[in-house]
């Protein structure tokens, strides 16, 4: 599991509408002969993948799933179908699939004599690679992560508006390389206009990644023609509305997304309650004046406060990611 989790990973970004499904296919003798992972929108799905790589080695074997395979047809066939045609004997799921229109797969499988068993490193699977589809799939909108860069005091640039570096090389590879995931990223007009950011996903060498996120930008002020975001390194959404629901609405078939803007921008999305998850890098530095990460989050009193609370924390050369979700009121 913990491989097809990998495989699943390496799929973020580049098959929305449908999830980043990770799978492998083990022979009768338990030999991994198939990994597979869900191919862009009208290619084929993990099982599929990894079952061609396996060919007739499948047969008597044991396929490993982040998702229940499929049970439906639209511009696939059921991938329950698929394993059942090629001769497996069991198969090991992490997640349900909780759309009704493609779940079914697991008691279709059962009913070809197949053995199922589901909830395999489920917790890994829910909280990884497909925590924002699984978000769409509960709320209808796509998963949000907020992310930030900040000293000690809380300062995410400095007096006279400098902020490059405030943290360092590890965490900025970091950035980069969760951007090559993402299906989107937004900004405002104004982080635009102050800092004209590319906003792309880059290897360590400093090449474009091979995928790259839609790049958004919103609010009703015009940018230049000349601006970074406007060339054709990625694609680029211009949204004009300051309203936090009408920028989701128009990411249809975006579900992971980082809202990457300033602190106006941050804190609308904050007030909105509309922030899934915080990624906050913190740097052991010291600025002692200068700009917030955010501003006008609408909260006017300790007890309106947003709280949040650890997932994870990581380290990266000096500096610390601190991975954060919402505290749900009870």
């Amino acid at each position: 599991m913990r491989l097809a989790i990998d495989a699943s990973q390496a799929a973020r970004g580049s098959t929305s509408p449908n999830p980043p499904v990770g799978a492998v296919i083990l022979d009768a003798s338990g030999e991994v002969v198939g990994v597979g992972a869900t191919r862009p929108p009208g290619g084929p799905h993990a099982e599929v993948v990894a079952l061609a790589e396996s060919g007739e080695r499948a047969r008597g074997g044991t396929a490993v799933v982040t998702l229940e395979p499929c049970n439906h047809r639209g511009r696939t066939g059921p991938c329950s179908q698929a394993l059942i045609d090629a001769g497996v004997e069991s198969v090991h799921y992490a997640v349900g699939d909780p759309n009704p229109t493609a779940a079914g797969g697991a008691d279709a499988l059962r009913g070809a004599g197949i053995e199922v068993v589901g909830g395999l490193l489920a917790d890994d699977v829910e909280r990884g690679p497909l925590r924002a589809w699984l978000h769409r799939q509960r709320t209808g909108r796509p998963h949000v992560t907020w992310k930030f860069a900040a000293t000690l005091d809380g300062r995410s640039a400095a007096d006279d508006g400098t902020s490059q570096w405030i943290t360092g090389p590890d965490a900025r590879a970091r950035v980069h390389a969760d951007r090559a995931r993402l299906d989107a990223i937004v900004v405002g007009t104004g982080t635009v206009l102050a800092d004209d950011p590319w906003l792309t996903a880059r290897l360590p060498d400093g090449s474009l990644a091979p995928h790259q996120p839609l790049r958004v930008v919103v609010g009703t002020r015009d940018i230049p023609a000349t601006a970074r975001v406007l060339d054709d390194a990625a694609p680029t959404l211009m949204v004009r509305t300051r309203d936090v629901d009408d920028v989701l609405a128009a990411l249809t078939d975006h579900d992971d997304v980082l809202v990457e803007g300033g602190p106006r921008l941050a804190g609308a999305f904050l007030a909105a309650g509309r922030v899934d998850r915080i990624q906050a890098y913190l740097a052991p530095v010291v600025l002692g004046a200068g700009s917030h990460a955010v501003e006008d989050a609408g909260v006017s009193t300790i007890a309106e406060a947003l709280r949040f609370r650890r997932e994870s924390v990581e380290v990266l050369g000096d500096d610390l990611l601190l991975n954060l979700i919402p505290v749900i009121s009870s």
